[in-house]
């Protein structure tokens, strides 16, 4: 009998040890929270390029976070069939920077289905609040405005403003708000006449072959160039300066732009583009803070606004661009 007992006991401490000492597989992976990012483009341009390893940073391993990025390639289709699969894999979060604002509503319900909280970022859709927690970003109809103002007060008194407009990705958030802020001042300003209007897709590349084309149409006719981001922008300076026409400054074709990163800043400062208007990408310690706000039964708000202001050729120093932190 002791001789059985003494067996049970041996069996029994060895049986703890090797419970303490073991490790079931996937444990360490359960601590953290698992995030699915689908990025509408993680390097269509310098703002998302910033954008993209904002997040990466923010929701790293280290900081209790395990990201699993989809990049979409700005295919609205892929980018639905992205979330799809992080709701199919069970994720904790999911982030969106979409393509388009619409055809959201049967992935979103699919991920209410699930439990799974939906965290919109820099683009907003055309969805029902209810089909995801918050959205977070700038406000791209009020960044044009501050760019139709500064228009307003540059040719305040001039007979005729001729326009071109750059856009971005058409049915993209960001291109509807900064198209529909242009558009709503050309209404209300009788002398503004939109010359030409047309998609860039937010490349330099693009919108220099765009702007060529205009230049040969329009000439010495254009006095504006409202280029929805910075990379448009560039395209349309380089596409006027090899045409031999002067840009920027206080009597060049003026040069709207927005994103204000810090090489465009610098081109701002050169006076080659007149209005930079910020639109800040840096949103990934912002994501990450809603996520721990929700996993501590916190709220967040259903639109979490970040402050976003304008830069100008004849009033951005040096000091100011070295101080950006993109």
């Amino acid at each position: 009998m002791k001789k059985c007992l003494a067996i049970l006991l041996i069996v029994a401490l060895a049986l703890g040890i090797v419970a303490c000492g073991s490790t079931p597989a996937g444990s360490n992976k359960g601590k953290l929270i698992t995030v699915g990012f689908a990025q509408c483009k993680a390097d269509e341009s310098d703002w998302r390029k910033a954008n993209t390893k904002s997040v990466q940073e923010a929701l790293s391993e280290a900081n209790g976070f395990k990201l699993i990025l989809a990049d979409s390639n700005n295919d609205a289709a892929k980018q639905v069939a992205d979330v799809q699969g992080f709701i199919d894999q069970e994720v904790d979060y999911i982030i969106i920077a979409a393509v388009n604002e619409d055809g959201w509503d049967t992935v979103l319900n699919n991920a209410k289905k699930a439990g799974i909280p939906v965290i919109l970022m820099d683009r907003t859709i055309n969805a029902s609040e209810d089909l995801y927690t918050c959205w977070i970003g700038g406000g791209f109809y009020e960044e044009g405005v501050k760019a139709t103002d500064w228009i307003a007060k540059r040719f305040a008194g001039a007979d005729k403003v001729n326009i071109v407009n750059l856009q971005g990705q058409l049915g993209a958030s960001a291109q509807v708000g900064r198209t529909k802020a242009l558009e709503d001042a050309i209404a209300k300003n009788s002398n503004w006449n939109l010359l030409a209007q047309q998609t860039g897709e937010w490349s330099t590349d693009k919108a220099k072959e765009i702007m060529a084309s205009w230049i040969k149409q329009y000439g010495d006719q254009i006095h504006c160039v409202y280029a929805e981001n910075d990379n448009m922008a560039d395209g349309a300076i380089q596409a006027l300066e090899e045409a031999g026409m002067k840009v920027g400054g206080d009597d060049g074709i003026a040069i709207i732009s927005f994103d204000a990163n810090r090489a465009y800043l610098q081109m701002t400062l050169e006076g080659k583009i007149n209005c930079n208007v910020e639109c800040n990408p840096l949103l990934g310690p912002a994501v990450a803070d809603i996520i721990k706000k929700i996993e501590g039964g916190g709220t967040p708000n259903k639109k979490e606004t970040i402050d976003e202001t304008a830069f100008f050729y004849d009033t951005i120093t040096q000091e100011i661009i070295d101080k950006r932190p993109y």
